[in-house]
């Protein structure tokens, strides 16, 4: 579309997409079985958003305004008409225009580009260090982090979203650092969660 607009599949699910994150799928719905044969054949990119309040299976459920577009990078037929597909999350968008779900979601939407606002290493770094002692916390009390990579992207803006993939938040909660307006919010934002976060734990550990 020539207004900065574009078509989507849209794939509603109970949890908000991160750019970067993978998001592996098990497609069993028919009409969503449909939808993956469809994105499958054409440039493998569809929508998610989060399910607000309903479920994923059925319809019936309302849904956020702001999500990220997955591109599939793995896709497997698992017989009986189910599918496995793996994507991975790239740009953020808006809904401007939910279409009929015939037969399945769709929606206009809107690129979502976080501005020319940077976020400096310095600050990446701090909030690195923040979610190094959130997972010592973790681990002291009791849960197996072993398998977590710290290690951040050269780009600052994939280090940001991979930071924000780190830590263990409610659906909500990471939906706000999806809609934040650019970097340095996110990263502000990011911030306040991980302390909020930390805050818990260091309690936790300090009533045994």
């Amino acid at each position: 579309m020539t207004d900065g607009t574009r078509t989507l599949p849209m794939f509603p699910l109970g949890r908000a997409l991160l750019p970067g994150e993978p998001v592996p799928l098990r497609v069993f719905e028919p009409r969503y079985v449909e939808m993956m044969s469809t994105v499958l054949d054409g440039d493998r990119e569809f929508g998610v958003v989060l399910i607000s309040r309903g479920w994923e299976v059925g319809g019936g459920d309302e849904r956020v305004d702001v999500g990220t577009i997955a591109s599939i990078v793995e896709s497997v037929e698992l017989g009986e008409g189910q599918l496995a597909v793996v994507g991975i999350g790239t740009d953020r968008f808006r809904v401007e225009r939910w279409l009929p779900d015939d037969p399945y979601p769709m929606a206009t939407v809107a690129l979502l580009p976080d501005g020319e606002a940077p976020v400096d290493r310095v600050r990446l770094d701090a909030l690195r260090q923040q979610t190094v002692r959130l997972y010592a916390l973790a681990s002291e009390l009791g849960a197996d982090v072993s398998d977590q990579d710290l290690t951040l992207p050269e780009d600052g803006a994939a280090a940001l979203w991979r930071l924000c993939s780190l830590v263990p938040l409610g659906e909500l909660d990471r939906q706000r650092l999806l809609e934040a307006s650019d970097g340095p919010a996110r990263a502000t934002l990011l911030g306040e969660l991980l302390g909020e976060v930390i805050e818990e734990l260091t309690l936790r550990l300090a009533v045994g």
